[in-house]
């Protein structure tokens, strides 16, 4: 059995599973929000609750590892470590501590694992697809042709940092315009515009799966029926204008919300709403799978740590 673990800003998850025909088949599945980039600095990096609060959890995965019949593992650790000054030696304790093998992977590369998660589980797989990945700390395109991507970029674009740092909705929108704008200034340089805008466009991570669980009413989640879920422009604005108005414990008694994320939702639904209005598209496909699965199925050719 293979395992991946992914190290986020806002959130830290384990998949344990096999690989089937350049699928992912789950066995089991441990996720814990623990805002690793919470009360971030550029100056000081991780805060020491933030990092206490990640060490606990991955001291658990650290056990679970141990106690499962597991030959590799890949952990991946993104936007916070990579950003902070004191990410590295965050991440040799947590090798010492938690005996997890993490390493920090660019932005590249997390947009490129993310992109074969989300290949893997798409259904049909379109021939033309864009892909983005809305984390804690920044947010990833991909455009894919076929099976292969052919223009990825990370940018600082993340739920926590918009919530913690951008407080008004106003600066908000501001600043996710700012960023769409760099990112199709990017795809027309690359000569790729007029293919991303005839593409597919899927939404993976935390904030697309909560608006998919959201829409379901979901009480108890169920990934099977967020994975290839289309939501409507149209829903997303309804779902937008209901929530505002709700205080974060409001939102986390909504079926489908999960805990931790209630004062998250809105500024990750309105990169949604913005990547939509920003290039015309009125719907986009939801994927459960993602950088983690891309971490499982990446162990098929390379090496990874054995248990």
């Amino acid at each position: 059995m293979r395992a991946a673990v992914d190290v986020g800003t806002n959130t830290v998850r384990l998949l344990l599973g096999e690989e089937r025909d350049g699928r992912v088949v789950p066995e089991r599945y441990y996720r814990r929000i623990t805002r690793l980039g919470g009360g971030f600095t550029s100056e000081m990096g991780l805060s020491p609750q933030a990092m206490e609060r990640t060490l606990f959890a991955l001291t658990e995965i650290g056990e679970i590892l141990r106690s499962s019949e597991v030959n590799t593992v890949r952990a991946v650790g993104t936007a916070a470590l990579r950003e902070a000054p004191n990410g590295v030696s965050f991440v040799e304790k947590i090798r010492s501590a938690a005996r997890i093998p993490l390493e920090i992977i660019d932005g590249i590369e997390e947009a490129t694992l993310c992109a074969r998660g989300v290949l893997s589980a798409l259904s049909p797989r379109p021939d033309h697809c864009l892909i983005f990945d809305i984390g804690g700390g920044s947010t990833e395109f991909i455009l894919t042709c076929g099976s292969e991507p052919i223009f990825q970029r990370s940018y600082p674009l993340g739920v926590v940092h918009l919530c913690e740092q951008v407080p008004s909705r106003d600066q908000q929108t501001v600043g996710i315009g700012q960023i769409l704008d760099r990112f199709h200034a990017d795809l027309t340089a690359a000569g790729w515009e007029r293919l991303a805008a005839g593409s597919t466009l899927v939404g993976t991570a935390g904030t697309v799966t909560t608006l998919a669980a959201l829409q379901l009413e979901m009480t108890q989640y169920d990934w099977r029926r967020v994975n290839n879920l289309v939501l409507g422009i149209e829903d997303l604005k309804r779902m937008a204008n209901s929530l505002a108005p709700l205080s974060s414990e409001e939102r986390e008694s909504l079926p489908g919300m999960e805990k931790g994320r209630g004062d998250l939702i809105l500024p990750g639904l309105g990169i949604v709403l913005g990547i939509l209005e920003h290039f015309g598209w009125s719907q986009v496909t939801a994927s459960d799978f993602g950088l983690l699965e891309g971490a499982l199925l990446s162990l098929g050719n390379r090496g990874g740590q054995s248990n």
